[in-house]
């Protein structure tokens, strides 16, 4: 093999490494890494319940029209799903799995703990129900826990 040609192997293997490891830093991982970045993923969260909130108007436009493109209110119903279960992997496994460590039921700061836990379930659970409906109250509720959990992690 000629030196051009070795060196064209090598940049398309590199690049080739490179595009299949891209994707995979958009998730974070559990090797533990160390990388954090609290407020990208809470501002992640944030554009997802806009996302749905988004996706349920358009779902209740479509849907009240007389000629209904169920096309595109499938494609709707799926991107708002989408997002909600995008939620509940940032919520379990960023926070839930990595950021928010356990307290010795009897020490200082079990109460803050419990809340925290309380408040990403609380957001679990919502997003399950956005999966479910288009109720803007799901959403508003979204908004309210992540709200509450931003100010009960700030104070980690």
């Amino acid at each position: 093999m000629t030196e051009r040609g070795g060196s064209m192997k090598r940049i398309l293997t590199i690049l080739l490494v490179t595009v299949t490891c891209a994707g995979g830093a958009l998730a974070h991982c559990e090797i533990p890494c160390g990388i954090y970045d609290d407020e990208a993923r809470l501002a992640e969260i944030a554009e997802h319940v806009t996302t749905i909130e988004k996706s349920m108007t358009m779902i209740g436009e479509l849907s009240s029209g007389p000629d209904i493109d169920h096309n595109q209110l499938a494609r709707w119903v799926a991107n708002k799903e989408e997002h909600a279960e995008a939620i509940q992997h940032v919520v379990w496994q960023y926070f839930m799995t990595q950021r928010v460590k356990p307290v010795d039921p009897g020490g200082d700061g079990h109460r803050a703990y419990v809340k925290k836990l309380t408040l990403l379930h609380g957001m679990l659970v919502q997003a399950m129900k956005a999966k479910q409906s288009v109720d803007p109250e799901v959403v508003a509720r979204l908004r309210e826990l992540l709200t509450a959990f931003s100010a009960a992690y700030a104070g980690h």
